[in-house]
């Protein structure tokens, strides 16, 4: 499983952080683009096969990630309203003209539908792309403004990832096993101390993957869809979940139900 390093817990925030001086300057001459259904490519210096390819893997996650999450009825893609991807020549062209910090691979922003990235991105196709378009299609179908906890948010980008997807449940086993399992409860506060360490950036990624496999799995893709629609209307987090699901109305309920089906199955 690919190790997630601390520049994950800014590179994750950038997506729900709309900077309008990024988005203030149009396409220079310099792009060249490529549109399909639901995207526009812009790009560089990127090998056709690449941007190609690009286009193939992101309309494909675009129909699992609204697949998996039942998400059959949101706002049209096409045309003027398609996703925006801009692939940067290389890393040092995306952080000068994108102006991103150094250590990033990537960045999406979830109200404009824009990605902006470079070909050697670690995990381009198996990672940063499906991540960051879960950002997207999460919040464009439950809203902009709706607040959520971290860990939620990052779970449902992180399903998108089959590999981490995966190996979750058994990491956070591991974890409880050897006594350094996060509560729900403290996850967020997890990453605000400054020495936070690189052990508990994975496991904050790891349980917050699992919890959204395990009542994704579990339950069923109708009642997630059912609660995300809760949220989407303006319930209560937990009000919204224990509609949904019947239970879990609040997060010590959720916390031992998902560490109870954890000891259980593994």
């Amino acid at each position: 499983m690919r190790t997630v390093t601390k520049f994950s817990i800014f590179m994750a925030a950038a997506v729900l952080i709309q900077a309008p001086w990024v988005w203030a300057a149009k396409p220079k001459s310099e792009w060249n683009e490529k549109k399909s259904q639901h995207f526009v490519v812009f790009y560089k210096d990127a090998p056709k096969d690449f941007v190609d390819e690009v286009i193939r893997s992101a309309e494909q996650y675009y129909i699992e990630i609204t697949r998996d999450f039942g998400f059959t009825r949101y706002e049209s893609w096409s045309y003027d309203s398609r996703a925006k991807i801009y692939i940067y020549k290389d890393q040092d062209d995306y952080v000068n003209s994108a102006r991103q910090a150094n250590w990033s691979h990537g960045a999406a922003f979830a109200k404009s539908k824009t990605i902006r990235t470079f070909p050697a991105a670690h995990g381009f196709f198996d990672s940063l792309l499906p991540h960051e378009l879960g950002h997207i299609i999460f919040r464009e179908f439950v809203g902009h403004n709706v607040s959520l906890p971290r860990w939620f948010e990052e779970g449902v980008a992180m399903y998108q990832e089959k590999s981490r997807r995966w190996g979750a449940h058994k990491t956070v086993k591991d974890a409880i096993d050897r006594g350094v399992f996060i509560p729900l409860k403290d996850l967020n506060r997890s990453l605000l101390d400054p020495k936070v360490t690189d052990e508990v950036v994975d496991l904050f990624y790891a349980e917050s993957a699992s919890v959204i496999y395990f009542l994704i799995k579990e339950f069923g893709e109708n009642r997630f869809e059912t609660f995300c629609r809760k949220l989407k209307y303006g319930s209560p987090f937990f009000e919204a979940m224990k509609g949904a699901y019947g239970r879990f109305g609040t997060i010590e309920e959720l916390n031992q139900a998902w560490v109870d089906y954890l000891k259980k199955k593994l």
